[in-house]
């Protein structure tokens, strides 16, 4: 980033609380009422501009992302699942198409240190927004490792040095793979040595976090990966070569300012937990982005929340919808807090490090989970009795799903309680999770509702 990035903002900040409408004549704050949203029209306002109600599906995966701010990238998977059960008539193709061809959509390591999946011009903004919580962070972590490596004098000067010659590599290949960088700057296959004395201890090459702090940077875009639509060994180009332009510049307060903005365009109403989570900055750098933003205050059933002052009218409810999404998926990862529409069931549906598995929805809640096995076959579990109605339309969903994969794969790279659940072998299946009764699998042949059963009183809660 430029030096604009690293600016310093005020140390003082003003409340955050804006009127919902200007005073009239003989008002005073007392007399005008918060802004109140219920937990169904939070549900109507997700479907709707989450796409994922069937009239609201969008015509590409660009858009898709560009509406959520991003979609999840850390499994692949993720980009093409999340996107597909969002749009009207998705392909892998297409939508490779959009990554690799149109170049529409870029791969950054933005918020919360996570990979996405932007538009351009949001990636500029994520970049520059995340400057401090992710390059900052990256660069001193990488320079303490090379320094403990047995580097002599300056790591840092050293690692810079190490950029420029990996950047002009890449450039002058055009495209080109870790493995062949490490050929032309042989210095990147040195090894660092991460973790001594811990049971994490591991020797790992220079190379991928060279190339990784460069595309935090904004200088190189990860590219067509090698192998299938799943994998992750990625080329790289320099972002001029990739996308023919360079990266809009913003500063760091303008960056975060306008992320903040278009989040809660997307997800808003929410609490400043859920964007200070959701942002993966500190508390200050939130309340100085919100300054900037000016949201106002609005209710969510007793707790306080903040929206966009512009957008306060209510939304229409949809007609009931169904929808199957992936692990990590964006509007299940969206906030913080997950009770409106998660329910009881974050135990199992999200591992012990906070990654959300696979997920069936009806109509703006969670209700259960799925999961592929490695012969293709997608099982489901309701967590939850959502009457004949819905138990269609979720069936209607996975054939849907089942017709587009065909004989691909798309193995959760995170494993919840029900994920292993649902892919033990038959006759081997792993006990279920704390507080999940065993409701019928849906689409399963002769399947019939089961009766709960409690667990062993000494069955640990894991948490999620």
């Amino acid at each position: 980033m430029d030096d604009r990035s690293r600016g310093q903002g005020p140390r003082s900040l003003p409340r955050l609380h804006r009127r919902c409408r200007p005073l009239r004549a003989g008002e005073s704050d007392a007399t005008v009422l918060t802004r109140r949203f219920t937990v169904e029209e939070r549900r109507a306002r997700l479907a709707r501009r989450h796409h994922l109600a069937p009239g609201s599906r969008a015509r590409s995966a660009t858009e898709v992302a560009r509406d959520l701010v991003g979609l999840h990238a850390t499994d692949p998977a993720t980009v093409f699942v999340a996107a597909w059960a969002r749009m009207r008539d998705a392909t892998v193709a297409g939508i490779e198409r959009e990554l690799y061809e149109d170049r529409s959509l870029v791969r950054v390591l933005a918020m919360r240190r996570t990979a996405f999946v932007v538009p351009p011009e949001v990636a500029a903004i994520a970049l520059a927004a995340c400057a401090r919580s992710v390059g900052q962070v990256q660069r001193r972590q990488l320079v303490q490792w090379i320094a403990q490596s047995g580097v002599g004098g300056d790591a840092d000067r050293w690692l810079k040095k190490v950029e420029e010659l990996t950047f002009e590599a890449v450039a002058a290949r055009g495209h080109a793979t870790a493995a062949q960088v490490s050929k032309d700057v042989p210095v990147l296959g040195r090894r660092l040595l991460l973790f001594e004395g811990t049971r994490n201890e591991a020797s790992v090459s220079l190379a991928p976090f060279v190339l990784r702090l460069l595309a935090v940077d904004g200088r190189l875009m990860r590219g067509r990966p090698r192998g299938g639509w799943l994998s992750t060994q990625w080329s790289w180009a320099t972002t001029d070569a990739w996308l023919g332009y360079g990266l809009a510049l913003w500063t760091i307060h303008e960056a975060q300012a306008e992320l903040v903005r278009l989040w809660l365009r997307a997800f808003g109403p929410a609490t400043v937990e859920d964007v200070r989570w959701w942002t993966g900055w500190t508390l200050g750098e939130v309340r100085r982005a919100l300054t900037e933003v000016k949201p106002v205050e609005v209710d969510l059933g007793g707790t306080t929340g903040i929206a966009l002052a512009d957008a306060l009218r209510p939304v229409r409810k949809p007609g009931p919808w169904a929808a199957l999404l992936p692990g990590l998926d964006p509007t299940v990862m969206g906030w913080a807090e997950r009770d409106w529409y998660l329910g009881p069931h974050r135990s199992a549906l999200f591992d012990r490090s906070g990654n959300a598995g696979p997920t069936i929805w009806w109509d703006g809640r969670v209700v259960g989970g799925w999961a592929q096995r490695p012969n293709g076959e997608i099982r489901m579990r309701l967590l939850e009795d959502i009457g004949r109605d819905g138990k269609g339309a979720v069936e209607a969903e996975a054939e849907r799903m089942r017709a587009w994969l065909g004989d691909r794969r798309v193995l959760p790279r995170f494993s919840t309680p029900l994920v292993r659940e649902l892919v033990s072998p038959p006759g081997h299946a792993a006990r279920p999770p704390h507080g999940v009764g065993r409701q019928a699998e849906v689409g399963a042949p002769g399947s019939k509702p089961r009766s709960r059963t409690a667990p062993p009183r000494n069955q640990r809660r894991p948490p999620g």
